[in-house]
This record gives C-alpha cells, structure tokens and sequence, in this order.
C-alpha cells in the first residue's frame, strides 16, 4: 500500500509537465484551425462539397491510419527526432496556408502535410510520456495527457472564431509561429530511452508476471468502443439543435469538455483497477444510458446524456490504452500507432453506419428511434467481446480464472 501511495503522489517529471504543456498548445493551435477546414475549403477557395468531403476523408485517413508508421519511425529516430519530425511537418503544413488561401491546390497540400504531421507525432507524444514511467504511473500520465489534448481542442475553435473569417492569413500565421516554438521547446528535451539506444527499457513494458490477462483484444476494443461513440460525435448537433438551440448544443459541448478535462484524471487510478471485462461493461454501460437519456429528447436528456458519454469514453479509451501497452513486448509508440488505426477504423464505420441508420430513422419520422438503436448496439457490443475472450482463452485458461 505505501508503495502505490509512493506512485500516485509521484511528480510529474520537467519533461512530462513541458510535455502536457505542449500538448494543449498544439491541440489549441490546431483546433483554431481544423474545425473551421470546410468552411474555408467551400466558401473561400470555390470548392464543391463533395470535393470538400473527400479531401477531409483523406485527411481523417492520413492522421488515424498513419499512425501505424510511428513505430518504424521512432525505432529508427527515437522518439524526440519524431517529434521534431512531425512538428515541422505541421509547422509547415501551417506555414502553406498562409499563400494556400488563394490557391486550393495549396491548401489540400498543407492540410495533408498537418495531419501527416500529427499520425506521427501523438504516438510519439505518449510515447515519451510513459517512456521509462513504471507501469503504476500510466494512468496518471496517460489521463493528464488526454486532459491536455481535450482542453485544447475545447478553447481552440472559439479562439479562433473572431479570424478564421475575416483575417485568416493572421490566424494562420499565429499558429504557424506557436507550433515554431512549441517544436524549438521539444528541441531542448533530454533523450528518451529509445533514444539513448537502452531498447529494452523502450521496448519492453513493466509486466506482472503472473497477472492473469484475457484473451479480449485491445485494438478490436477499441475500434468498437470508437465506433459507438463516434455516434454522439456525429450526430448530436443534428439531433439536438432543432429540439433545443445552437446555443444549448455549444453549452453541452463546453461542458462535456470541462467535465472530461477535470474527471479523466480523477479517475484515472479507479479505472486503472477495474479488469478489462468490467471496464467494459461499465464503459459501454454508460455510453447506452447515455444514448438512451438522449433520444429521450428535451434539454435535461441531452445535457445528461453527454455526461453519461463522457464518463463511457474516460472509461472505455484509456482502459483500453492501458491494457494495449500492457500486453504488448513492442515499443510503446507502436502500441499507440495501432491505437489510432482503431480508432480511425471506427470512426469511419460509425461514419458509414451512422448516416444510413439515421437518415431510416427521419424516413421512419422518428429521429429518436435512431438513438434506441444505438443504445441497443452499447449494450450488445460488450457482451459480442466477452464472447470472443471466451471463444480465443483455452480450457485451461478458463479453469484457473474460474
């Protein structure tokens, strides 16, 4: 017991605070901007909306499934080349903007270049943040760095609201120098592990020997966890601004936002403990209550609903980080770039799945309808993994956990 006290009171590293500084820096930069791509796609450089759709696709791909690259990048790198790397392949991508907004071939290039930038720099990123930590520090590292990310993309968009419009070579150009100085800070970190060339220490986790592990599967967790969630993501605004206003919608998400900046860390230690099929169980619980609190319509729904979701996905994405970088031997960046594969795999069925469920459930003239299957799916999806942990552990595996 005084030794898991000793660790949950442990500091935070220089490194580690620079680190979660600089990722609120660079998540409020980028989210300034991101939000805001197809409005200055369409109305300011004269591109179709089927046009605009498909470059942001491509984007969406480029950032989640290039992630996959991180590990070979960083192995052969280390992990604070990568980051440099991926920062001035964003720093640049900005820099384009700023003559890209009179030309869209310009632009979709800059684009491209930020969410390259940013498929290699978040599994790098979390890498150096757990790297050489013992495995009782990751939650608590882990949940600080999503705290950061989630602010940041919480303050970006109204930040950049009075420009993005009106002067957006400013906005640019204010981001393009702010991503510059967060790149020339990470320039001035000590070497990780990997860097250093101690591969062992980056490559292999703190284990517990005799821990028993499940035969769930962490990356197809997190593509179903993905995948329900992104529901809420997509759809909220198109449910719930008719029902109530655009200003209530924007109070829900500030809120959501506080709620996942301020709780994460809080529980981080709780979900910590929680074994994998119970996390599951109260993380998918929470989405389908969530979802049905929702569809039952009305302000009080909706603002419960979104907590309901928030406290799914505190649950549901980073047990299932921490359970990925726990049963795997490779190097935690590689684990983190299969993570975003899942993730942008999921979000891309959602995207598919989502679309053809709601525009049946307007056909049938009843939008709430939508939401009760959704809740349906919550509530199915951990007992469809718990049934493939059973199928993949063999007899003997479970005698001993019975």
């Amino acid at each position: 017991m005084r030794g898991e006290r000793a660790g949950a009171g442990r500091r935070f590293t220089g490194p580690q605070r620079f680190l979660l500084a600089g990722s609120f820096l660079i998540t409020l930069g980028s989210f300034a901007v991101l939000p805001y791509m197809s409005v200055l796609l369409h109305q300011r450089l004269g591109l179709g909306l089927g046009t605009v759709g498909f470059v942001l696709a491509v984007a969406s791909l480029i950032q989640f499934a290039g992630g996959v690259v991180a590990g070979p990048v960083t192995g052969r790198i280390g992990l604070r080349r990568a980051m440099l790397l991926a920062l001035a392949l964003r720093t640049a991508g900005f820099a384009a903007f700023v003559p890209g907004l009179t030309s869209p071939v310009l632009a979709v290039g800059a684009l491209l270049l930020v969410s390259a930038g940013a498929a290699l720099y978040l599994p790098a990123n979390k890498a150096y943040l757990v790297d050489g930590a013992p495995e009782a520090d990751r939650p608590r590292l882990l949940s600080a760095s999503s705290s950061a990310f989630n602010a940041g993309m919480a303050l970006g968009p109204p930040a950049a609201a009075p420009l993005v419009m009106g002067s957006p070579g400013v906005l640019f150009s204010c981001v393009t120098a702010l991503f510059a100085l967060v790149g020339a800070g990470h320039a001035l970190l000590p070497p990780g592990a990997a860097d250093r060339g101690d591969t062992r220490r980056a490559a292999a986790p703190d284990r517990v020997p005799d821990a028993p592990r499940t035969g769930l599967s962490p990356f197809v967790a997190t593509v179903l966890s993905v995948y329900a969630f992104m529901f809420f993501q997509h759809y909220l605004a198109l449910y719930a601004v008719p029902r109530t206003s655009a200003a209530f919608y924007g109070v829900v998400l500030a809120g959501y936002a506080a709620l996942l900046v301020v709780a994460q860390p809080l529980l981080a230690e709780r979900v910590a403990a929680l074994s994998y099929p119970a996390a599951l169980r109260w993380g998918f619980g929470a989405m389908a209550a969530g979802m049905a609190a929702i569809g039952a319509g009305g302000y009080a729904g909706i603002a419960v609903g979104g907590a309901l979701l928030c406290l799914g996905e505190i649950v549901l994405f980073l047990k299932n980080d921490l359970e990925a970088l726990a049963r795997s031997s490779a190097a935690p960046a590689s684990v983190f770039g299969r993570q975003r594969l899942a993730a942008g795999i999921g979000a891309f069925a959602s995207g598919v799945v989502g679309g053809q469920l709601y525009g049946a459930a307007e056909s049938a003239g009843s939008a709430r309808g939508f939401w009760a299957a959704v809740c349906l799916q919550c509530l199915l999806l951990p007992v469809l993994l718990l049934r493939m942990r059973t199928a993949r552990e063999p007899e003997g595996s479970r005698a001993d956990a019975a």
